[in-house]
């Protein structure tokens, strides 16, 4: 079957919209640009479908890569028949395909291959064929040569059956149902490696599961404790039981020679079968795991960048610390820094008063509405500290707890340095937080996605396959929200579709020797950035004040005529627009049939057109409920206590349930099973990263300092 039609099955896709799509995605176009400009073609897939269908197609041109180099290395060998040709373009898996290729893959010395060199190849054909009136010893003797190291009818015998073993060994099917035996009876156990092996992986010290129910979590677990040498890792099978498999295979009877392929199926399967096959499952387990986690990660980082932001406030960010003290940093609306300090809340150094007397003075000068506190070391401090002095000021204040992960990364990078060459690491790192209450795409677009810290095992995971998954979520977060070409940084214009790091610092160096932007079509001036280019980038970067109302819009230019149709249908004007009433109304008596019929444009096309032209330069966050801000009456973990009801911001979600911050220092932990009242598969179904919601205590561990918290019957 060809690969467009395994596609539209397994994505359950139209075979027009898989076939435009792979067309689109041949020309070079970028996902965020197909998703949001080519609705027509796709049949309005988004942009996570559209990331999966890449992702499952190179996989299968792959596979067909494989197969064609398969069949041509059978082919030179002169075995290639139309039988095995047929179950090679039936192989539905790289592993299925790759043990049809076993027998014939040119292999290392095996004994079985010295066996051959030997000459005992017709003595194990006529072994394996059980012919009951064939003596095996009898046989054997004739095949005893001491040049060739044959030098009795024992080792005739032996060589013969380790090339039975091979055999049995090299049979795809037989391979297929002890991989399945694997699944369905096998279990995955550990034990401690050693008597002082790490209290971190106590619950795998006596550890074993069926490897089918094996969750990725512990799966993940188990290979990290396997490489810390913490634990042994094995895979388990009912005693005998496999070994009985092969045998039903291969012993046709009870004749002389049946009993030594018997010999062999057992030799083959503990020497040549359980070993490969134990590590293609282990390789299996793991891969699902990683993608699994990856897949987690990419959705809680998509939930982290698009939170909303808290737009129109100046903002104190607080990098708390103990002996370093707290770093400061006052940031206007648009981020740009007023004011820095250090204070010390905590000894050695304390001086809170001194730091109420600075804190008090910066957020009274700059009038200070929001204040942004990193959650790391002494956050806690840190907050009951800003909790006491909002409430001597003379305005409303409001506070956050913000995730500083990465923050460190960010404000020892070369990019940081280029920033703000005046201050030091760590007052960059205030900087960064109080700008990550106020936009969070734009600020954690500047650090590595790996380092922001929403997942689980993120440094186990296949490098270039995060990179590649994460890059995929931040790229569809900022075109999504698209990007002022006047004010956007060098590293938030490089995830602008069709814009690579060089051609983002070339915009912000025209921007700085040419002046601001006045229309879209400016950037065709830019150095390296060419016709192609600006078709894949152009409707996500916005003009405000420019000659051209529509180029402060995610309008593409490609539509501006068809937009202007849309205005004159409406008997509204280029001037008209964002006069949100004005247009909804008008909207309302245009039939969007009729303006596709004139224009040619479809009704996604003219959908979209429509909510642009009502509200220019919609943000998509802006629609999401706000963060949780607080304004005082800090708990601590003695406070808390079973029954109580809070409100909290989910921090991170795994695959066993969800981490939300309640206000005391230590996140609590919603187990899957107390998420919701209905059975959910995962966590993710239920919750998301940056959510704001209500929980009710059920349990705190003071020792270990363990919150369980439930989100059953709330709401």
């Amino acid at each position: 079957m060809e690969i467009n039609k395994i596609l539209a099955e397994e994505f359950k896709l139209k075979l027009s919209q898989v076939d435009n799509t792979i067309a689109l995605l041949d020309d070079d176009k970028t996902i965020p640009f197909i998703a949001r400009y080519r609705k027509e073609l796709t049949g309005s897939l988004d942009d996570q479908v559209l990331r999966a269908l890449s992702d499952r197609l190179n996989y299968l041109r792959n596979m067909e890569k494989r197969r064609e180099e398969i069949k041509k290395s059978i082919a030179e060998q002169e075995k290639l028949t139309p039988e095995l040709e047929k179950a090679i373009d039936e192989a539905k898996t790289m592993v299925e395909l790759e043990d049809i290729y076993r027998p014939y893959r040119p292999k290392r010395k095996t004994r079985a291959s010295v066996a051959k060199e030997k000459g005992l190849e017709t003595l194990a054909v006529l072994i394996l064929s059980q012919k009951k009136e064939v003596n095996p010893e009898k046989e054997a003797e004739s095949f005893i040569d001491t040049e060739k190291g044959v030098n009795d009818i024992s080792e005739a015998l032996g060589g013969a059956k380790d090339i039975i073993a091979e055999t049995v060994s090299d049979d795809a099917e037989l391979r297929k149902k002890i991989r399945k035996f694997f699944f369905t009876s096998g279990t995955i156990a550990s034990t401690a490696a050693k008597e002082d092996s790490d209290e971190v992986y106590k619950n795998y010290f006596a550890y074993e599961e069926g490897v089918s129910k094996t969750t990725g979590y512990k799966v993940l677990a188990l290979d990290r404790g396997e490489k810390e040498g913490a634990l042994k890792v094995s895979v388990n099978l009912p005693e005998g039981e496999a070994e009985k498999i092969c045998k039903r295979e291969y012993v046709k009877n009870e004749s002389a020679s049946a009993a030594l392929v018997a010999e062999a199926c057992d030799d083959s399967f503990l020497r040549l079968i359980r070993p490969s096959v134990e590590r293609e499952i282990r390789s299996e387990l793991s891969e699902k795991a990683q993608e699994g986690a990856i897949k987690v990660f990419a959705s809680n980082l998509r939930q982290l960048l698009m939170a909303p932001p808290v737009k129109g406030k100046v903002t104190l960010g607080l990098d708390p610390g103990y002996a370093h003290g707290c770093k400061a940093a006052a940031v206007d609306e648009t981020g740009k820094v007023l004011a820095t300090a250090i204070v010390y809340l905590t000894p050695p150094r304390q001086d809170t008063a001194k730091a109420k007397m600075i804190l008090g003075n910066i957020i009274k000068k700059f009038n200070v509405t929001a204040i942004a506190i990193g959650n790391g070391t002494a956050s806690r401090e840190t907050e009951s500290f800003t909790a006491e002095l909002i409430k001597e000021m003379p305005h409303k204040v409001s506070y956050m707890v913000v995730s500083e992960a990465g923050a460190s990364v960010y404000s020892a990078s070369k990019l940081a340095a280029e920033e703000f060459p005046d201050y030091d690491v760590s007052l960059r790192s205030a900087v960064s937080i109080a700008r990550r209450l106020q936009d969070p795409l734009a600020e954690l677009v500047k650090i590595d996605p790996k380092a922001i810290g929403v997942g689980q095992y993120q440094h186990d995971m296949p490098p270039a396959r995060m990179d590649e998954a994460l890059g995929g979520v931040v790229e569809d977060c900022v075109n999504a929200v698209g990007v002022d070409v006047n004010t956007a940084s060098h590293s938030l214009l490089s995830h602008i579709a069709g814009i690579n790091s060089a051609v983002a610092k070339n915009i912000v160096k025209f921007r700085e020797e040419n002046g601001a932007f006045t229309d879209r079509k400016q950037l065709l001036k830019v150095n390296k950035l060419g016709a192609k280019a600006y078709e894949q980038c152009a409707g996500f970067l916005r003009v405000p004040g420019g000659k051209n109302p529509f180029d402060n819009t995610g309008i593409h230019p490609e539509s501006y005529a068809v937009a202007g149709e849309l205005l004159k249908a409406c008997s509204l004007d280029i001037k008209d627009i964002g006069d949100t009433e004005k247009l909804k109304k008008a909207l309302k008596t245009v039939s969007l049939d009729k303006v596709s019929k004139e224009t040619g444009a479809g009704i996604p096309t003219l959908t979209d057109i429509a909510k642009e032209l009502e509200k220019p330069g919609r943000d998509p966050r802006d629609e999401l409920p706000p963060p949780l801000m607080r304004d005082g009456n800090v708990m601590e973990l003695k406070d808390l206590k079973p029954g109580m009801e809070l409100m909290g911001t989910v921090r991170n979600v795994i695959d066993f349930g969800a981490f939300v911050d309640i206000g005391v220092h230590e996140d609590g932990l919603v187990h899957i099973s107390q998420i919701c009242d209905r059975y959910i598969k995962h966590p993710l179904e239920a919750v998301k990263v940056g959510e704001v919601v209500k929980v009710k205590v059920l349990d705190v561990d003071m020792k270990r300092k363990r919150i369980a918290l439930t989100m059953k019957g709330l709401t």
